[in-house]
């Protein structure tokens, strides 16, 4: 098969297109040929090292973690799915070796859940690891209907999709962006408020009553923001801030779940959800995919068509 690998740790520029074996499909697992590839700003930050303190990393590597595709083959004793159907999952395994940036990847059942139908492929492999991420961001701090969410950094992959996961469980949302995302995010149903100088002021004027949790996907000081704004200073949570539970807030690292998956495709096929895919590129153009990552400038998601 085709695929993208890294043999050291490195940058975009390292990346090169390979010829790899077809991976082994063990018990409680099935194969699946890749239709779409996420790309997340987690792929590069880990092929850059820095996650060696707690990944076990095995080279050459195959990078991704998110795809969409469908099942070519299904593994010993694995009667999950059946050749033919449509999936979409988070692919995290006990070690980064093979992941989704290739045009097969075996996928243990337990990271995959049927594919929304109302998407396609390239929007499907633009939720696992981003929506995931929102989902459970928010279910860390027990959100619930009517309550007021304040998302920072709300116009990215993960923060659209938390916009619009909130919005679904019922939550007033308020979101964080650049001007220019100010329309883009009333659109998904939030409250825009600028960044920069003077940000929880206008978090206040929006909420003078004081907001009931924090979501932060952006760090650069954004838990200790939050925390001053909300009512109970254990209702924030951040992935971007690894000194969050030092400070009292959670710090989040998505995990895999079917049940998780199921719920977002339930959003999508019921139009609650949808993924702007800002680029889709083809997969021997995984380093363009990582430099516009980097770049920070992204609204929505980045995907690799395979």
């Amino acid at each position: 098969m085709k695929a993208i690998s890294y043999s050291a740790y490195g940058t975009a520029a390292d990346l090169t297109l390979v010829d790899a074996p077809d991976p082994k499909v063990g018990p409680g697992e099935v194969l699946v040929r890749v239709k779409a590839a996420g790309v997340n700003p987690v792929d590069w930050k880990l092929a850059a090292g820095y996650l060696d303190p707690i990944l076990e990393v095995r080279f050459p590597v195959i990078p991704g973690w998110d795809v969409a595709g469908v099942v070519e083959a299904v593994g010993p004793d694995t009667f999950d799915y059946a050749v033919g159907d449509e999936v979409y999952g988070y692919v995290r395994k006990e070690w980064t070796e093979l992941g989704t940036y290739a045009e097969l990847v075996s996928a243990p059942v337990r990271t995959l859940a049927p594919k929304p139908r109302e998407l396609t492929f390239e929007q499907a492999a633009g939720i696992p690891l981003a929506g995931l991420t929102a989902y459970q961001s928010l279910r860390r701090v027990n959100v619930e209907a009517g309550e007021t969410v304040v998302i920072h950094s709300a116009a990215g992959g993960t923060g659209s999709l938390g916009v619009q996961i909130a919005v679904a469980l019922g939550l007033r949302v308020i979101g964080t962006a650049g001007a220019h995302n100010h329309d883009y995010l009333r659109s998904l149903g939030a409250e825009p408020v600028l960044y920069g100088d003077g940000l929880a002021d206008r978090i206040r004027e929006l909420a003078p009553e004081g907001i009931d949790a924090g979501l932060d996907f952006y760090g650069d000081g954004a838990v200790e923001l939050l925390q001053s704004l909300v009512k109970e200073r254990d209702r924030v949570v951040s992935i971007a801030d690894y000194e969050a539970a030092a400070k009292g807030a959670h710090q989040l690292w998505v995990r895999p779940d079917t049940s998780d998956l199921t719920f977002l495709a339930v959003l999508a096929d019921s139009g609650r959800l949808t993924v702007n895919v800002e680029h889709a590129l083809p997969l021997a153009e995984a380093a363009k995919a990582w430099e516009l990552s980097a770049a920070g400038r992204t609204r929505g998601k980045i995907v690799l068509t395979v």
